[in-house]
């Protein structure tokens, strides 16, 4: 039995996100409950030609456990050993990327644009099972072009694919067009295994409704965490009780300096610099926010984010 299998339904996982996703985020959405948590995009080429800049987003801490390396490229001989690579570096699971709508992901042939050539798909998901026994999972989106999840699923479904995360917005409009739960309870029906519903979800309300009319296993939150890593139990309350807390600033002080902590112990120096878009999220919508924006945009030090927030009442 693979992991996937013995986590407790409704699951809720961190999605993988590029540039937001690193170990010190895993380990703080992974302290607020989320199941099982995925990582930033790793090339597979990048892996197959054994750059060190792709080998250093391989690091985790086992208080991310379960955990899942996410994979992207487009030729499938480079996916054999990446994916070799990513079992000997203590993986739960491994996952590939047909999703991502980024410009540069996109420009190269990668990410949701490899959903028009299914073949290509198909053999990128075999050369990834020839290279590991870790379960494999997929991410996808609701479609591009004429082709859609439900095409996509149907061309895979007799692979032993542990699990499947959709997004439910298509290419055209990747992160502000609507999202399609009709697609996804389709994809449900059409793979029978765990589906992952992701897009939209903000709110336990959100989450609550996704999961209702989609009838996934589990949700991947992604965006929606945002300044509000605490979502995952926000959620898990309510599903449980009907009612969660809100977070107000005491509190979320208390999570930027913890964040900002686990960004200094895993990146030093540079773990503060790249934390700079978080504070942003962290302090959205608060009163003199602008104020803190121009602030906090320049903290080099775990120093300058105290001094920043003990001057907020």
């Amino acid at each position: 039995m693979n992991f996937w299998q013995k986590i407790k339904k409704p699951i809720l996982a961190l999605a993988p996100m590029a540039g937001v996703t690193d170990s010190a985020f895993r380990q703080l959405c992974k302290h607020y409950g989320a199941d099982v948590v995925y990582t930033e995009m790793v090339s597979a080429d990048g892996l197959y030609y054994d750059s060190k800049k792709t080998l250093e987003l391989l690091k985790f801490s086992k208080a991310e456990k379960p955990i899942v390396v996410q994979l992207f490229g487009k030729r499938p001989a480079t996916f054999v050993k990446a994916a070799a690579i990513c079992q000997a570096a203590g993986f739960d699971g491994l996952d590939i990327n047909f999703g991502c709508p980024a410009k540069k992901v996109v420009a190269h042939g990668g990410g949701v644009t490899l959903m028009r050539d299914l073949n290509n798909c198909r053999q990128i998901i075999e050369a990834v099972l020839a290279g590991t026994s870790l379960p494999v999972s997929v991410k996808i989106r609701a479609g591009i072009d004429e082709v859609t999840a439900v095409d996509f699923i149907s061309n895979i479904k007799d692979l032993p694919i542990a699990a499947l995360m959709v997004h439910g917005r298509y290419f055209k409009n990747p992160f502000s067009g609507s999202v399609d739960r009709d697609m996804i309870k389709r994809a449900k029906q059409e793979f029978g295994g765990i589906v992952l519903a992701n897009g939209g979800i903000a709110s336990p309300e959100a989450a609550k409704e996704m999961l209702e009319q989609t009838g996934v296993d589990g949700l991947g939150l992604a965006r929606g965490l945002y300044g509000q890593p605490w979502l995952f139990k926000q959620i898990k309350d309510y599903l449980k009780t009907g009612q969660y807390k809100t977070v107000g600033p005491i509190e979320i002080k208390k999570v930027i300096l913890r964040h900002a902590k686990l960004a200094l112990a895993t990146k030093n120096s540079h773990g503060l610099v790249e934390l700079r878009k978080h504070l942003l999220w962290y302090v959205a919508g608060w009163s003199e926010a602008k104020k803190l924006r121009s602030e906090l945009v320049r903290v080099e030090t775990l120093a300058a984010i105290e001094q920043i927030l003990n001057r907020i009442s």
